[in-house]
């Protein structure tokens, strides 16, 4: 079965396929391993070598690969599901076969192992770029460029022998020094052609593209020297590019280069607590739904990222304090409704009062506000543990969250449910 090279188009007729990853799990133990089974063909519809996509995996999933191209055996230690893999595959694509410019995946890679860097070149639109090397695979690609460039390579030195060849015979000869001129005036026509592609190249287009080219190269020497600072000013850079995002207006639509930035300084997991100190504020309950996409992109499936999240929201009960240390629990509720927030993250953050970000009497005034609904979620956990065992769907009891109009404060009662249809869930919306 054949999909998309980029699997982001869901046009049936999309011209660009490849097959589906095959996996089969061989071995048993230590011994256990993924071998990839069409990992050929699926390399030879991205034009690019099967160990560069197979070294990726190894390089994602920290495991060992073996190459055995005589038998065409592309092997992943360990034991990988073949839809994680191709998830994975869609990564790679996005980063090393598709082109920047036009998304298309007809581009070679030009490797330079002496100045350490690698091209890519887009036969569709013609855009010429420099990839990032800051990627484990970039190292394992600038030691095994592709064969289409070591090939060039073999052949320039074969008609360079060749011509040296030539030379030695004409200089031998006498009455033959006449003739050379003559030989070597298909070579003086070659060098007035590129002349003429040089003319070609000062288009403004082509201008265009040098630019670009030169912009990028100057962006990676900026990318390694940001890298090389200490901590405490990657962060600032990071909190400057939001600052200026939201200053200008674009913060809305800004979530993927936000992550991008925090990626670049290598501060990912710190995002979130930036991002509080700049998008909350009292009105934190309508700012977590408006940007609840940014702070998707860095909380979802990161754990110090969301302790991170509760950290930047201690801040902003310290700055908000009369407003928002009633409203704890509330906040809380929704952080975990919108799936920023784990529940083994939350109980672990319950279990221990820290003053990292705020002083201890704070931190213990906000955990005392937040036990209500921490009970909640302990009882709930419990609850669902003990249908899964029993097998029931309903329980004796349920614990509602009870809000009164007129105090901010949250009870926990236990009621029993009057009717069957009733819904257990938190009615967050009659806060």
């Amino acid at each position: 079965m054949s999909v998309n090279v980029n699997r982001n188009v869901s046009d049936q007729f999309y011209r660009y396929k490849m097959p589906r990853l095959i996996a089969k799990v061989e071995g048993k133990g230590n011994g256990i391993k993924t071998v990839i089974v069409n990992m050929v063909d699926v390399a030879k519809a991205l034009n690019r070598p099967p160990t560069y996509p197979t070294k990726y995996f190894g390089c994602e999933l920290g495991a060992q690969t073996q190459f055995d191209a005589k038998n065409d055996r592309f092997i992943v230690n360990g034991s990988h599901e073949a839809n994680k893999l191709q998830d994975m595959l869609d990564v790679f694509i996005h980063k090393f076969v598709l082109c920047s410019e036009c998304d298309n995946p007809e581009t070679e890679l030009h490797v330079n192992p002496k100045k350490q860097t690698i091209g890519s070149a887009c036969k569709a639109c013609g855009y010429r770029g420099m990839l990032d090397t800051r990627h484990k695979l970039c190292t394992f690609i600038l030691k095994n460029p592709p064969e289409s460039d070591s090939s060039c390579v073999k052949e320039k030195k074969e008609k360079d022998k060749k011509n040296r060849k030539k030379d030695k015979e004409n200089g031998s000869g006498s009455g033959e020094a006449g003739n050379d001129i003559d030989i070597d005036a298909p070579d003086a026509v070659d060098g007035e052609d590129d002349d003429d592609d040089w003319a070609e190249e000062t288009t403004e287009e082509a201008q265009r593209r040098r630019m670009e080219e030169i912009s990028e190269r100057a962006k990676n020497l900026t990318l390694s020297e940001d890298l090389e600072k200490p901590l405490e000013e990657r962060v600032n850079l990071f909190y400057s590019f939001v600052k200026q995002k939201k200053e200008s207006g674009t913060i809305d639509s800004a979530d993927k280069e936000i992550l991008a930035e925090a990626e670049r300084l290598d501060v990912r997991a710190m995002g979130p607590l930036i991002l509080s100190e700049l998008l909350f504020n009292e009105n934190i309950r309508d700012q977590i739904k408006k940007y609840k996409r940014h702070f998707l992109r860095f909380c979802h499936n990161d754990k110090k990222a969301q302790k991170y999240l509760l950290g930047g929201f201690e801040c902003l009960v310290k700055l908000h304090q009369s407003q928002l240390l009633p409203r704890v629990p509330i906040i809380l509720k929704v952080l975990y409704d919108s799936d920023l927030l784990d529940e083994d993250v939350i109980l672990a953050w319950a279990e221990k009062v820290s003053k990292k970000y705020v002083s201890k009497e704070l931190a213990k005034e906000i955990h005392a506000k937040a036990a209500p609904f921490i009970k909640w979620l302990k009882e709930a956990e419990e609850e669902s543990e003990g249908s899964e065992e029993e097998g029931e769907e309903e329980d004796d009891e349920n614990v509602e969250v009870v809000y009164s109009s007129s105090a901010r404060e949250l009870k926990v009662e236990t009621v029993k449910p009057q009717r069957a249809e009733e819904d257990d869930d938190l009615d967050i919306d009659a806060i």
